[in-house]
């Protein structure tokens, strides 16, 4: 797998400018984590050899002075939100989320609610988190947010929202995605705070997007591949071309709020210490990327994959036409178009030779594979089962699993478990191998060869069974699918 980004220079430069931001604010700085905190995955894809769990190492350095507060919004509750990297809904990630950063020693403050207008299912989340101990506060909607910045910084505006009461000098407000309301969150509690005499300051650690990439770099554009459903928007700051002449790259909501920014600063200061939103941040991540090819071909990947679930999504009704034809224009922007993805291409041309579903990978040394449907396997696990003896130098026509052994898993999928789908998944196919790995070397030697699937993309012309995208996504491997659930539905 090919790096593109220094991940110990980023953690050494990250940490020092982010001490440097917290020194310059009086009693308490409101630190908004942007992205995921110990699970950033998307950045990861985007920036080969960034470590998803890179912010959270340098939250380590500093646990003994920070506490964190996890946001939540009432309307993602509403709509059951899911998290696509992980597969579980947004309430159930805060209680995932609230347990990791215990684990590691972390204090845990409370969960806000935010964007609360009376909603029956915040409510009853409300209730069974405080029937786990855990503190829970409303923030509520605010009518004309975030342009009406005299109701908004005003006691009908922050001032109604309940006060989220901090300790520790560096407070770290984070969320399970975007769109969530931390920004919010942050100002109400330095609006909040202000009343009560604590002079609080507010800083971003927002990854994406790269204000010092261009505008239409691939890494910037995947950014708004990723937050398509939330509308977000790239563009210049205009804030700080004003201010300084020069350019940077901020995003839509952040300009937006800028104005309420200064206001509440102007109010707790009687000046504001930023010029821009650009300012606000504290991202130093533009300055490790170390092969700037190799993070423009990840993210051009990205756009793709972002693509192709949207389309599965919207087929199975969770995601809007909207959704689909911003990732088209964006894929336009970035002159490609699904053809440039040589998984896609692959599957795609074995299915036009095969009357069964069809998989394509492609390996980090550019090597191409297919599969396709048999009595025994679905083409992901014929698939996998073909890149590990390619890259084990086994040949491709020996059986790793002997029918023998793959008929009574079948047996026992079918008859036993009332299964309709006889094949063997992905996992079970991994599961078999390593089973035989103790008397078959072939078996073995395959399983060693499981880690240089990471950074692998695999394309198939049918919707993959949850099983199977968690087991690709468990090894690293970037998958797309048409948005067809059975081969005779495309037939159709």
């Amino acid at each position: 797998m090919k790096y593109g980004f220094d991940n110990d220079k980023y953690l050494k430069i990250q940490s020092e400018h982010i001490k440097q931001r917290i020194a310059t604010f009086g009693d308490k700085l409101y630190m908004e984590f942007g992205g995921k905190l110990f699970d950033d995955y998307h950045a990861s894809r985007v920036l080969p050899g960034f470590e998803p769990d890179s912010k959270l190492k340098m939250l380590m350095q500093m646990k003994d002075d920070a506490e964190i507060i996890i946001v939540i919004s009432a309307v993602d509750i509403e709509k059951n939100k899911v998290r696509s990297d992980l597969g579980i809904t947004y309430d159930v990630d805060v209680l995932r989320l609230r347990d990791e950063f215990m684990e590691r020693g972390l204090r845990v403050n409370s969960v806000v609610i935010t964007h609360f207008n009376g909603q029956a299912s915040a409510e009853a989340y409300r209730k069974r988190l405080e029937t786990m101990g855990i503190k829970v506060y409303y923030h509520h909607t605010i009518e004309g947010y975030p342009h009406n910045v005299a109701l908004i910084d005003s006691e009908e505006g922050f001032g109604k929202n309940d006060y989220v009461e901090t300790t520790k000098p560096l407070v770290v407000v984070t969320a399970p995605g975007p769109g969530s309301g931390k920004m919010a969150v942050c100002l109400s509690q330095l609006y909040q705070e202000n009343k009560r005499g604590i002079k609080a300051g507010y800083a971003k650690f927002e990854t994406f997007p790269i204000w010092n990439l261009p505008l239409t770099h691939p890494v910037n554009l995947a950014y708004e591949a990723a937050t398509a459903d939330l509308e977000d928007v790239n563009m210049i700051d205009p804030f700080h071309l004003d201010a300084y002449g020069k350019t940077a790259v901020n995003y839509n909501r952040d300009v937006e709020i800028f104005p309420v920014m200064n206001a509440l600063f102007d109010d707790i200061y009687g000046s504001t210490p930023y010029k821009s939103p650009t300012d606000m941040g504290v991202n130093m991540v533009g300055f490790c990327i170390s092969d700037d090819e190799v993070c423009k071909e990840a993210s051009l990947q990205e756009i793709i994959r972002r693509y192709y679930t949207a389309l599965c999504n919207f087929a199975d009704g969770k995601a809007t036409e909207a959704e689909v034809n911003k990732l088209v224009l964006l894929m336009k922007k970035a002159k490609i178009t699904t053809a440039y993805r040589k998984s896609t291409v692959a599957a795609k041309e074995r299915l036009d030779r095969s009357s069964s579903a069809t998989a394509a990978i492609e390996l980090n040394d550019g090597t191409i594979l297919t599969a396709e449907t048999s009595s025994l396997l679905g083409p992901s696990a014929a698939l996998l089962l073909n890149a590990l003896k390619h890259l084990a130098g086994i040949a491709h026509n020996v059986k790793l699993i002997p029918q023998t052994m793959i008929e009574p898993i079948q047996k026992t999928k079918v008859t036993y478990l009332h299964g309709r789908n006889p094949r063997l998944h992905t996992d079970e196919v991994l599961v078999a191998i390593s089973m035989m790995s103790l008397i078959d070397e072939n078996c073995k030697m395959a399983l060693d060869q499981l880690p240089n699937l990471a950074g692998a993309q695999v394309h198939s012309t049918v919707m993959l069974s949850e099983v199977d995208r968690k087991t690709f996504n468990k090894l690293g491997i970037g998958i797309t699918c048409d948005p067809v659930r059975k081969l005779k539905d495309r037939q159709r």
